[in-house]
């Protein structure tokens, strides 16, 4: 194999613990206010938004072609890129109707991730690991049925975001690929 394996990152969640306590934001992260497009909350002019300034080199570092795979689409590379110190990186683009799949995805309901499919037609058969804080066995089970390549699931909580056991399971998975790859 001589491409290396994509990563497929999310924003909110493994980059951004949106979920951490606001009175106790996990250690390395700070507070970037943004406003990115479609950012309408009368009550709040910025959407607070923790980044760790240590993950950019982290990812850089892994043995993977990095992709976003967020919601943020292409404002990743203006919002979310800056203060990582990444670069400009591919984007995946979602379906037209991305809100409607967005806004009717709950998680209390067993359903396949809205990304899902996306993301498996993106890899188009390349091994791939994607880090995001929303799928479940069910993506799994999506991915295995429908992508020809190894692929790796791996969940990041969004109360602590990434942490350096994250960065070591993507580097092991990657440098075992020439073992049998699922989806996990």
């Amino acid at each position: 194999m001589n491409a290396r394996p994509l990563l497929l990152i999310d924003v909110d969640g493994p980059l951004n613990p949106f979920a951490a306590p606001p009175h106790r934001r996990p250690e390395g992260y700070q507070t970037h206010r943004m406003r990115p497009t479609g950012w309408e909350q009368p009550w709040q002019l910025s959407l607070p938004v923790l980044l760790n300034p240590s993950h950019g080199p982290a990812l850089q570092s892994l043995p993977f072609e990095l992709i976003w795979c967020t919601a943020w689409a292409a404002e990743a590379n203006e919002w979310i890129a800056p203060p990582l110190g990444l670069p400009e990186l591919p984007v995946i683009i979602w379906p037209e109707n991305v809100r409607t799949l967005a806004s009717s995805y709950r998680k209390s309901e067993p359903a396949v991730f809205w990304k899902t499919a996306t993301v498996v037609e993106y890899a188009a058969g390349r091994p791939f690991a994607w880090i995001d804080d929303d799928f479940t066995d069910l993506d799994r089970e999506y991915v295995n049925a429908h992508h020809d390549g190894p692929a790796l699931l791996h969940w990041v909580s969004p109360r602590i975001g990434l942490l350096q056991q994250d960065f070591d399971t993507l580097t092991t998975w990657a440098a075992n690929l020439n073992t049998e790859g699922t989806a996990r």
